[in-house]
């Protein structure tokens, strides 16, 4: 069964397409149908399928969740205890809960079954760049 590690870097908060490099990898790996998993490894980060079309749609995710879970350091945060690595730590971590870090999608002829504008994304949810491994696990 193929797998592979694709390596992120980020440059803070955002969506990050990898939709490209997960369909490349299902190309390469000869499996026609399937099931590929998708999965991150960190816990203030998570993964979306969401629309690739409209770079607003993007803009209004974040926008959203910013101000669903604010900075640690806003007013109505103050009932945060965990700020050791800053006043967006928690807060991703509440993003990362609330969305998802593994997904399936299928697999048949060799592609993945993505609808017309749907995309995979790589959710961050902190301030800072970071480096963010996510696995690719393709299954028959």
């Amino acid at each position: 069964m193929p797998q592979t590690i694709l390596t992120l870097s980020t440059r803070g908060q955002g969506l990050y397409e990898f939709t490209d490099q997960a369909d490349a990898f299902v190309n390469t790996s000869g499996l026609e149908e399937g099931l590929l998993t998708v999965f991150v490894r960190h816990t203030s980060c998570s993964l979306l399928i969401q629309e690739n079309a409209d770079p607003d749609v993007r803009t209004d995710l974040l926008t959203f969740f910013r101000r669903l879970v604010p900075p640690a350091t806003d007013p109505a945060m103050g009932w945060v205890v965990h700020r050791a690595e800053g006043p967006d730590d928690m807060p991703a971590h509440i993003k990362a809960a609330l969305t998802q870090v593994t997904i399936g999608i299928p697999v048949a002829r060799g592609r993945l079954m993505l609808g017309t504008w749907q995309g995979l994304y790589l959710f961050e949810h902190r301030d800072r760049p970071h480096r963010r491994e996510i696995v690719l696990h393709l299954s028959p």
